[in-house]
């Protein structure tokens, strides 16, 4: 199979972080379009920027980082069969997402974050699964007060220390992150849909 060179320049193009090749090789199978290739890579790229943030703050935490990075790679793989949400809104593409990765061999504790990106609130969401959501968000410097508060509390419970603290040092990590927002809208434009 031959990669069309709109993806390959999605793939490979200077800038985010590459995607892991577990997921890489699923868009080129897949023949996703572009736009959703460079999405992946960006909020790939916040996350593993919002994971060594964690790694140095509290390295104590338990915290499966590969997960949250192949997480934030393939979170809305599913819009590579419901391509109108790529510019549109809708939420087909979280189940479906969730499905393509389990008929494509991932592991049900990795595709998980495909159905799970969007829906914070659930009783057993893990801390994994909330990094994968603020990632989708902050990459654009959307911030959602409810689910950093999510995280907050989190990381307060696990470091024993106060909530404000937490909250004080992680408003810094996402705002240093939100930073860089026009930067990662305007590579994310740059490819077709």
């Amino acid at each position: 199979m031959t990669t069309p060179a709109p993806l390959h320049r999605a793939l490979h193009a200077p800038g985010p972080r590459p995607l892991p090749d577990t997921a890489a090789r699923l868009l080129r199978t897949l023949d996703a379009p572009p736009r959703l290739a460079a999405h992946l890579r960006l909020v790939h790229d916040v996350a593993y920027r919002l994971t060594d943030w964690l790694a140095q703050q509290h390295p104590a935490l338990p915290l499966d980082r590969e997960a949250v990075l192949f997480g934030a790679a393939t979170h809305d793989i599913g819009k590579t069969t419901h391509v109108a949400e790529l510019s549109g809104p809708g939420s087909a593409h979280e189940k479906a997402g969730q499905d393509l990765l389990l008929a494509h061999g991932i592991p049900p504790h990795l595709a998980r974050f495909a159905a799970t990106h969007a829906t914070w609130t659930l009783p057993d969401i893990g801390l994994e699964d909330l990094l994968v959501s603020v990632a989708d968000k902050i990459w654009k410097n959307k911030r959602v007060p409810e689910l950093e508060d999510l995280v907050v509390r989190r990381l307060a419970e696990a470091s024993g220390r106060t909530v404000w603290e937490e909250f004080l040092e992680f408003d810094d990590a996402l705002t240093a992150v939100g930073e860089d927002a026009e930067e990662r809208l305007a590579f994310q434009a740059a490819h077709p849909v």
